[in-house]
């Protein structure tokens, strides 16, 4: 992830926002031990990358509006032959100049010696409190260094501001070059989606279906994935957020993934949900017509001016209504809809920000009015219908977990859907799967 356009047109934006006498300083995170000396997979703070495009840990973002000796300083680990030998290459201070487009960089190591200097004399430090407590103990020590040099004429820097605002305003609308790699991220995991459909039988394992999505997706360049992969056959489609992934699927079930790949940092979010033998029995067919009829009804909402709870309006409305077709719920519409009795069946909301963050950030209302969806903002439209173990409702209906989910862009004329290859219709979806079946009886008697 390295376009120097891209990034510098970011550091500009945030530095003309942040004003004179001013610096903003954003550490990546760290690195996080899984056991003993064996370390998570490390992936970057999302800010720190957005602002950088910079993948090594150890790192600290330094931001000073009008620096004669340049705006933009990186501290980063030196290169170091020995630990590049155990641990991978470094690109050091001379590599991020040429590569990054940095004006100014040190040693990680100097940090202590050399910000506190950077501080002096600003009024003003950008800074999220709250993410990094050893590193807000570091900032805070190094403030109070300069209080006590008052005498020779150096001030400290009083005001304390987070810099999350003004940087999740920029990160909530993308650019070109994000919308291409978010296209990037949703193709690859389109495809992980059919393939899975396509592999599915009777008697697989859950994990065995989440190993076929990240052959798939790491196979075609999504190193990892956005968000730990639900894979929740028959009863377990009805836990939300279900991880352990570790049942078996039986014939007769229904199967949801909710699964998406990460590319060059920026997610993709997708679920599908399809039955295990290939063929929907009536109650499941019934009931997914009415989760696909309200996706459909949500993505109509997603345009300019619309707002953000729009779609969930819609989406919950015919949910309402098709649950009161279906015997699931008795009364008014309206008023079940006031009174919130489809959250027996429906709870979550219909969608979220996507970004280089799976749930990505940005403000839902803005001075308590839903946010005005605007162009260049994604969203995920995701509604869905868990009925559980529900002793209310007939035998038939029960443990029954649907959700339908795709990635959405607002564009200048109303949306498109980022994940459209990946098949959602019952048609399709029984069409690719028996397709895949027959293959594999050819195969067999070959």
């Amino acid at each position: 992830m390295n376009n120097l356009n891209e990034f510098t047109k970011r550091r500009k934006h945030i530095m003309q926002d942040m004003g004179k006498d001013s610096i903003a300083i954003l550490p990546t995170a760290g690195e996080q031990v899984r056991n003993r000396d064996v370390l998570y997979p490390f992936r970057p703070d999302s800010n720190f990358l957005y602002l950088t495009g910079f993948w090594e840990p150890e790192a600290v973002l330094v931001l000073i509006p009008g620096r004669s000796h340049g705006e933009y300083i990186l501290f980063c680990r030196e290169k170091d032959e020995n630990q590049e030998i155990w641990h991978g290459r470094r690109h050091g201070q001379e590599g991020v100049l040429q590569h990054y487009g940095v004006d100014d960089s040190f040693p990680i190591t100097d940090i202590d010696e050399i910000l506190p200097g950077l501080l002096e004399n600003k009024t003003r430090v950008f800074y999220t409190m709250g993410i990094q407590t050893d590193f807000d103990q570091r900032l805070m020590g190094w403030v109070n260094q300069l209080k006590q040099k008052v005498r020779m004429g150096i001030t400290a820097p009083g005001e304390f501001m987070a810099l999350d605002h003004p940087l999740h305003e920029m990160r909530l609308f993308k650019s070109a070059y994000e919308i291409k790699m978010m296209k990037k991220a949703a193709g690859i995991s389109c495809q992980a989606h059919k393939r899975l459909m396509s592999s599915c039988r009777t008697e697989m394992f859950e994990y065995q279906l989440e190993a076929e999505f990240i052959h798939e997706c790491m196979y075609h360049g999504c190193r990892d994935s956005a968000y730990p992969s639900i894979v929740g056959g028959g009863e377990n489609a009805c836990i939300l957020h279900y991880t352990e992934n570790d049942a078996l699927l039986n014939d007769g079930d229904l199967v949801l993934v909710d699964a998406g790949g990460e590319y060059q940092g920026y997610a993709s979010d997708i679920t599908r949900t399809f039955p295990v033998n290939g063929k929907f029995s009536p109650e499941q067919k019934a009931l997914y017509e009415i989760v696909l009829e309200a996706q459909y009804a949500a993505i109509e909402m997603v345009y300019p001016g619309s707002h953000w709870n729009a779609p969930h309006a819609a989406a919950v409305k015919i949910i309402t209504r098709g649950l009161i077709r279906l015997g699931l719920l008795k009364g008014r519409i309206d008023k079940l809809i006031r009174d919130e009795a489809y959250k027996a069946f429906y709870m979550h909301k219909t969608g979220h920000w996507l970004g280089l963050d799976v749930h990505d950030v940005g403000d839902y209302k803005v001075d308590g009015e839903w946010r005005i969806l605007e162009a260049g903002m994604v969203v995920t439209i995701e509604p869905g219908i868990y009925t559980g173990d529900n002793r209310k409702i007939a035998k038939k209906w029960r443990n029954i977990g649907i959700r339908i989910e795709d990635d959405v862009r607002v564009t200048r004329t109303g949306h498109e859907v980022l994940t459209a290859r990946a098949p959602k219709t019952i048609e399709e979806i029984e069409a690719l799967m028996s397709k895949s079946s027959a293959e594999k009886k050819a195969v067999t008697k070959r």
